[in-house]
């Protein structure tokens, strides 16, 4: 039976649980354990699929077709183990499936009450899907005191007492802020959280304390003795150069030792941390730079491209050079063709990534004729790759070549697909219909030509990749965009979708219908994201 580590947080919100827990999975993966780690969201909406960005950053796409939340990427990348659509689950999940019941009479005619219907569920949800696992790492959502996050911690609670003692540990994470004006870091709002956690009948094993400052073995004994916790399972985390030092950082506090200690597991020999070593050795002392301009919609959120934030870091480990990412508001580049050229004229690579929606379109398109033009080596994701054939149709005199997401259009160069061969058969979708849920998701084939650059980039003619978009490419332009030299160099195996575009003649420009960012990982970057940072390398030589 698999073991649980319940992962909470106090005090305030975007403390780090995510990586914490994302870094003691991949410490104990070193040790040999096999781990799978699962996000409780509170909030009321089925999934974030049709939250904004700037509310809730990116959208992590699992294979299986499952909009998550974004930690879903730290716990892939840290672990190299594939998300799937049960290690998310929201409280509006929850409820939808218990009204769902509820109103089939699958209660049969009992009262339905948060207790003990609403945690069964997330009881239920936390056990599935389990079998052959050492350690199972449930994150909770929010913070501890939270209205919403409730039914989680009452779930807890009693899946602690059905697990038994011993099967499960409970880490808790929460800040302990550093008052300049006094020149202390204070404990109480740890003492008060773990108090608040304890009242709802969880007591926690471990404390990891988020400090800008060093912790004082004082205040670790201080904090100890008022949570009830060993001085040693008081784990300091204070902030790190790199993300991907986080598990050695915390390997060095002793986190994974006092997890297991918990446990009652003798912890052995130490874990095989070679990789990670390595990983950080690379991103700290890199034989060279390139600046990438990605131009987007969302920048003034970084969080809405995390993955692809990272992903440009794993090219960069790939390649031993450090990526300096410019975010580029795309809607500062529609109509100014000098401002235009001033922005990514410094630029060894350009990246338009993807979004839904018209605003900074215009600037997205100018800046594919801007690579394009310049030869500068030019990426497009998803919308990227659409704005691209857009750019190439334009080029090739259709003048009013658009999308119709956009609004009607006369030469429809990229258009809504309403239907499409999925893992169960012929999808279908209508124009109008509910925006949850209804994209073309998850994990697809396509077959590459066999004397592209990207076969010679993937090494492979068949690929599998992850999609989220409702538009795709019209067949119908193929032959304009090719003799302008945009070739279609990837398609669906049935040859009806354009996955991946090209061209050939220029240093580097590739498009993409899909998100390679979802599937880079620090110690098997992507192999688009490596060639194109070694591209930006290439670039970066000549000016």
């Amino acid at each position: 039976m698999a073991r649980y580590i319940f992962i909470t947080g106090g005090v305030v919100s975007s403390l780090g649980k995510g990586l914490m827990a994302a870094s003691l999975a991949a410490l104990l993966q070193a040790r040999g354990y096999s781990v799978r780690i699962r996000k409780f969201d509170p909030y009321l909406n089925v999934d974030p699929g049709t939250m904004s960005p700037y509310q809730h950053g990116e959208v992590y796409v699992t294979d299986d077709g499952a909009e998550t939340d974004l930690d879903l990427g730290h716990y892939e990348r840290f672990t190299g183990v594939a998300s799937r659509q049960s290690d998310n689950v929201t409280s509006g999940r929850i409820y939808q499936q218990i009204i769902t019941r509820e109103r089939k009479g699958d209660y049969l005619g009992a009262t339905v009450q948060v207790i003990p219907h609403v945690t069964d569920a997330i009881k239920e949800f936390a056990q599935a899907d389990t079998e052959g696992l050492d350690f199972v790492l449930c994150e909770i959502g929010g913070t501890v005191g939270d209205i919403e996050s409730l039914p989680f911690i009452e779930a807890i609670r009693q899946l602690r007492n059905d697990l038994g003692r011993g099967n499960s540990v409970s880490v808790h994470l929460t800040l302990v802020p550093y008052i300049a004006a006094a020149g202390e870091l204070k404990t109480k709002p740890t003492q008060h959280s773990v108090r608040e956690l304890a009242a709802l009948g969880v007591s926690p094993d471990v404390l990891v304390c988020r400090s800008e400052q060093p912790l004082p073995d004082s205040d670790r004994a201080k904090i100890a003795l008022f949570c009830n916790v060993p001085k040693d399972a008081v784990i300091p985390a204070l902030d790190a150069s790199t993300i991907y030092g986080v598990p050695l950082q915390y390997h060095a506090e002793g986190l994974d030792h006092e997890v297991l200690k918990a446990f009652g597991i003798d912890p052995g020999a130490p874990p095989r941390l070679d990789r990670w070593s390595e990983i950080v050795e690379r991103v700290l002392n890199p034989e060279g730079e390139v600046t990438i301009g990605v131009v987007g919609k969302y920048v003034g959120l970084p969080d809405a491209y995390k993955s692809l934030h990272e992903a440009l870091v794993h090219g960069g480990i790939a390649n031993k050079v450090k990526v300096h990412v410019r975010w580029l508001d795309a809607e500062l580049f529609e109509g100014d063709e000098a401002e235009i050229a001033s922005q990514l004229e410094p630029m060894h690579a350009i990246l338009v990534p993807g979004g839904f929606g018209e605003r900074g379109s215009e600037g997205k398109i100018a800046s594919v004729r801007f690579a394009r033009e310049r030869g500068v080596p030019f990426f497009g994701i998803c919308l990227g790759m659409q704005m691209a054939c857009v750019e190439g149709a334009r080029e090739q005199g259709l003048d009013h070549a658009s999308t119709t997401e956009f609004g009607d259009t006369e030469t429809p160069i990229v258009g809504l697909i309403t239907e499409w061969m999925g893992k169960d058969g012929l999808q279908t979708r209508e124009q109008g219909g509910d925006l949850g849920g209804t994209m073309r998701l998850g994990a697809y084939p396509a077959k590459l030509a066999g004397n592209s650059v990207v076969s010679s980039i993937y090494q492979a003619s068949d690929i599998s990749e992850r999609h989220r978009h409702r538009y795709e490419v019209n067949t119908r332009y193929r032959d304009v965009l090719e003799a302008g030299g945009l070739v279609f160099s990837g398609m669906s195996p049935d040859g009806m979708l354009p996955e991946i575009v090209e061209r050939p003649d220029h240093p580097w420009f590739i498009g993409v219908q899909f998100h390679p960012e979802l599937k880079s990982k620090p110690f098997d970057p992507h192999p688009l994201f490596a060639s194109f940072i070694e591209a930006a390398v290439r670039q970066s030589r000549l000016v």
